[in-house]
């Protein structure tokens, strides 16, 4: 089997078999197929597009590269959850300890934020001592210890997709469904889990911006857990303006602690996306009708259990539950300032986006995977679309510890956002759903 042969076939869209495949993935991890001939490969599938079944053999050959998680040593059915990420995103803060406190181990391995979208790691390494790292045995240990831990990647797993991201990065072929699809999933089936809930967003703050795009990788997603022998579902929810009231670090660790304390209070477009969210995991084991597992999930955060259940995550994963348990132990940014409206009126479209890059520009999140973040830098919102707003008003409160940030943030707000004079129609958080 030569690759010269494989990129012909592919550049001719021609259907790779499983052996081809395989070959490909394998002597690329172990460096016997060269960065330039898998790139002309990422290149062929960019235009050619895959099959079904090459995506799903595709993903396979991926997960098989590396380490896997076999998770029968938990004697329960076994639940996992992937957002393709936005601005404000805290789900996995809400979400996982609801699972867990409705009895179901929940063993997340999340990433870190990159540009203007932030990382479940990053936002809980802003409580003091808590620690994402860890070995896979260890980070088991912890599921069985207090029946859940989110932690960065654990062990060799997925390498070659490692290798294949770095390198579509540099070559122009990210935006290639069946490759986006199949990335996400090798590491969701390497992980271990048998239920499958894919939370793709749509809108200007997500990756995929127009509906008909995320309908389709859902779809992509769910056929490779489908063809995995998982059983996989999607929602595609709203990412037009960002997810509640905060984005950046320990601000968004507060916010989601607040929905698990008082959820009547909190903002209630992300109490509605992980109640919804939960519901469907719960709701894919076959155990209740979809009306009894929101019940459920209201059920554990009316009484507090999930909120018990993150705070054991922190003390197992070193960190100091107080801050959980009373908010106003965290750390505050050095300054703040309030950002006024400009006019009156309601706030329009919002280049969600835009203001994630504001954040971003505030210290809360990286250009460069090796840029330092600052934990209490962000922004807290005071309006949302579809708010009215008199001018002079606070609309925003930035947070940062180097007062010079503020002025190229404030301005890059308010480019974000607009105002207008008759209020904007309101928008569903849930658009659709795939493989429910």
């Amino acid at each position: 089997m030569q690759m010269y042969e494989i990129i012909t076939k592919k550049k001719q869209g021609k259907a790779l078999t499983s052996e081809e495949i395989n070959f490909v993935v394998e002597n690329f991890t172990t460096g016997a197929v060269t960065d330039y001939q898998m790139a002309a490969l990422l290149m062929a599938i960019c235009l050619k597009g895959m099959t079904a079944e090459e995506t799903t053999n595709i993903t396979m050959a991926m997960v098989n590269s590396g380490d896997t998680l076999d998770l029968s040593v938990f004697d329960a059915k076994t639940l996992d959850k992937h957002s393709t990420g936005g601005v404000g995103d805290k789900t996995s803060l809400v979400v996982v300890p609801v699972i867990a406190a409705l009895g179901y181990p929940m063993s997340k391995m999340s990433g870190r934020g990159l540009g203007h979208t932030g990382g479940t790691v990053d936002k809980l390494e802003s409580i003091p001592g808590f620690k994402t790292g860890f070995t896979i045995e260890e980070f088991l240990d912890i599921v069985k210890k207090c029946g859940l831990c989110i932690s960065g990647q654990s062990g060799n797993m997925v390498p070659a997709d490692k290798k294949m991201y770095a390198l579509r990065d540099v070559t122009a072929t990210v935006d290639s469904i069946p490759l986006i699809a199949a990335s996400i999933m090798s590491k969701k089936i390497a992980a271990g889990a048998e239920y499958i809930l894919l939370d793709v967003k749509t809108g200007n703050g997500a990756f995929m911006k127009d509906y008909d795009d995320a309908k389709k990788l859902a779809e992509a997603m769910v056929e490779i857990g489908i063809g995995c022998g998982r059983k996989t579902a999607a929602l595609i929810t709203n990412m037009s303006a960002p997810l509640g009231r905060a984005i950046g670090n320990s601000l968004e660790v507060i916010e989601a602690v607040q929905v698990l304390t008082d959820y009547k209070n909190a903002s209630q477009d992300l109490v509605e996306v992980c109640v919804e969210l939960a519901a469907h995991m719960l709701y894919l084991t076959g155990e209740y009708d979809l009306e009894t597992c929101a019940a459920k999930v209201y059920e554990v955060l009316s009484n507090h259990k999930a909120l018990e259940k993150l705070a054991a995550m922190v003390t197992a994963q070193g960190g100091d539950s107080k801050y959980i348990l009373d908010t106003s132990n965290f750390e505050v940014a050095a300054h703040d300032y309030d950002i006024l409206a400009p006019a009156n009126g309601y706030i329009g479209e919002t280049d969600t986006t835009g203001v994630g890059i504001a954040a971003m520009k505030l210290g809360a999140g990286r250009e460069k995977h090796e840029d330092e973040i600052c934990y209490t830098a962000g922004i807290m919102l005071h309006a949302k679309y579809g708010d009215y707003v008199k001018a002079g008003e606070p609309i925003a409160t930035l947070y940062a510890n180097d007062h010079a940030t503020f002025a190229p943030a404030e301005k890059k707000f308010l480019e974000s956002i607009e105002i207008v004079a008759n209020k904007p129609d309101a928008k569903p958080m849930v658009y659709s759903k795939v493989g429910v």
